[in-house]
């Protein structure tokens, strides 16, 4: 299954940097303002809140509580043409959440489940199992996309290494056999160093593309993205800035 994502908001589009994302949608004013604005993507953490009832949250794994539940979010989300990310930092609330996206996504509109499943360059961060994780949303529709990344960490004024060949066919053995469209959630300040890598990977299946993202003190230039746009097609890359 490719990913459908672009189709679904521009039919006939060459070019995924035309998809716009909003960011940290984890509250009822900010789910609101984003139903109402330009983006087409609604991204948000998801955590299981933590005092009773146990359920899943809108809200960054920093945070135990939130003013809306993932229920509520999806029910304010559903009578608009939005796409969902949702963001997992525990496989705690994975399960829970899925059951709720395929009571309450249609087959048209895109969803994203997102997880970093491997260590990055710098990351410090435990990844989640990626085994255990596939197995919670292997279930949801099969033009649904898996956004699977690794942790990573960028330090200024240091030599920050991009992503490896050990990193790239790691995360080539974890989705071979996957049905679903898989995106690669990619640090931008480590794509000038990672093209042959990351270029490899796209290959390997036409089912891949990559979604470029950015730390809020990362340094890079855009002429790192040329080689990308260049030599990639660009319908396989998604600028999540």
């Amino acid at each position: 299954m490719s990913d459908r994502t672009l189709e679904h908001f521009f039919p006939g589009a060459r070019d995924a940097a035309a998809v716009r994302w909003s960011h940290a949608v984890n509250s009822s004013g900010r789910l609101a303002e984003a139903v109402a604005g330009p983006t087409h993507m609604l991204e948000a953490d998801v955590i299981l809140r933590g005092r009773g009832p146990s359920e899943p949250i809108m809200a960054h794994s920093a945070d135990t509580d939130s003013d809306i539940t993932l229920k509520e979010w999806l029910e304010g989300v559903k009578e608009s043409t939005k796409g969902i990310k949702l963001d997992f930092k525990s496989l705690e609330a994975v399960s829970p959440s899925v059951l709720l996206l395929e009571e309450v996504c249609g087959p048209s509109r895109p969803v994203w489940v997102n997880a970093d499943v491997l260590s990055g360059p710098g990351g410090q961060a435990t990844p989640l199992e990626p085994r255990a994780f596939l197995s919670s949303v292997t279930t949801l529709p099969p033009h649904s996309v898996l956004s699977l990344g690794w942790t990573t960490e960028w330090t200024a004024g240091a030599e920050n290494p991009g992503y490896s060949w050990v990193m790239v066919r790691e995360m080539q053995q974890v989705c071979e056999a996957l049905t679903h469209p898989v995106s690669f959630p990619v640090r931008a300040a480590f794509l000038a160093q990672s093209f042959s890598q990351l270029s490899w990977l796209l290959q390997q299946s036409d089912s891949y593309t990559l979604t470029v993202w950015t730390g809020p003190n990362d340094e890079f230039r855009l002429q790192d993205f040329l080689p990308y746009k260049e030599e990639v097609d660009i319908r396989r890359i998604y600028y999540d800035l």
